[in-house]
């Protein structure tokens, strides 16, 4: 379906607009500052979570991130461009590119080159699956024989400077015969394979991110840093329930975590102004 279009100065007008509301209606003693720990992990944004302002101005909505504070994005479609364009995008504001969602299809046979080359062009290192197709994910079996093609990949790219990992959701803590996915995938596969664990997916299902942070030191390159509350199901960072402080000590001192990547996905406040008030919450804290 084709987004409707939207003028640069219409953006702008509406997020500001939206970002000074927000701000009203903050309590506060909201998202106190407090001790979460010394070390300056560089922060990204999923732009997942702003995906429908991408859709309409993709170089406003970058540039906006970009004027936040942000240090890098990671890619969850690409809008149409070629990769030439959106590294010149990346560049002109000054964002790297800390990682792309991408189906495990475009790593497989003739189109893994084509992946690593327009990867290479982004400057970006890291290629996340975010999910697999369910021939993988009903059985034991199946999770066996993609934790096994997984590390032939990570060796494959590994020559060319990239690294090829796996995003959790929910399905992963979800017994299969005794055993969690998650556990029988990351134990199959070599260390060369990337963890990234998203804080927010799956605790619901016991994907308790202080017991899984622990799993497999040194291989948690990145983490989505996301909210989670069944008091607040909208509720943004410091207006949670996660044991943030704690998740951040693991992170920091086991996990191996190169980058902390916001995603929010929420509809309680306009994308933009979440994600800007997530970057404040993790300067109060002293995270960046």
């Amino acid at each position: 379906m084709k987004m409707p279009s939207i003028s640069r100065r219409e953006f702008l007008k509406t997020t500001a607009t939206a970002t000074a509301a927000l701000a009203a209606a903050t309590p506060a003693n909201l998202f106190a500052a407090g001790e979460y720990g010394g070390n300056k992990i560089p922060f990204g944004l999923q732009l997942y979570s702003v995906r429908n302002e991408c859709a309409k101005d993709l170089d406003g909505t970058v540039a906006a991130v970009a004027k936040m504070g942000y240090k890098a994005v990671e890619f969850a479609g690409y809008h149409g461009r070629d990769a030439k364009a959106l590294r010149k995008l990346l560049d002109n504001v000054g964002l790297k590119c800390c990682g792309t969602h991408i189906g495990l299809d475009t790593l497989l046979g003739d189109n893994l080159p084509k992946t690593i080359e327009f990867n290479q062009t982004l400057g970006n290192h890291f290629l996340i699956v975010p999910g697999l197709p369910g021939k993988y994910t009903k059985t034991r079996a199946g999770w066996l024989e993609a934790a096994d093609i997984f590390s032939e990949l990570a060796d494959k790219v590994k020559a060319d400077g990239m690294r090829v990992g796996y995003h959790n959701h929910s399905i992963e803590f979800k017994p299969i015969d005794g055993e969690l996915p998650w556990d029988t995938f990351f134990n199959r596969t070599k260390k060369e394979v990337v963890i990234q664990f998203d804080t927010g997916n799956g605790v619901a299902q016991g994907g308790d991110p202080v017991k899984f942070l622990k799993r497999k030191p040194g291989r948690v390159a990145s983490v989505h840093v996301k909210p989670f509350s069944k008091a607040k199901p909208n509720a943004l960072i410091g207006d949670d329930e996660q044991p943030w402080k704690e998740i951040f000590r693991l992170c920091e001192t086991v996990a191996g975590v190169e980058w902390y990547i916001i995603e929010y996905e929420s509809d309680a406040f306009p994308p933009l102004v979440s994600v800007e008030k997530t970057l404040e919450v993790m300067r109060r804290w002293g995270k960046c």
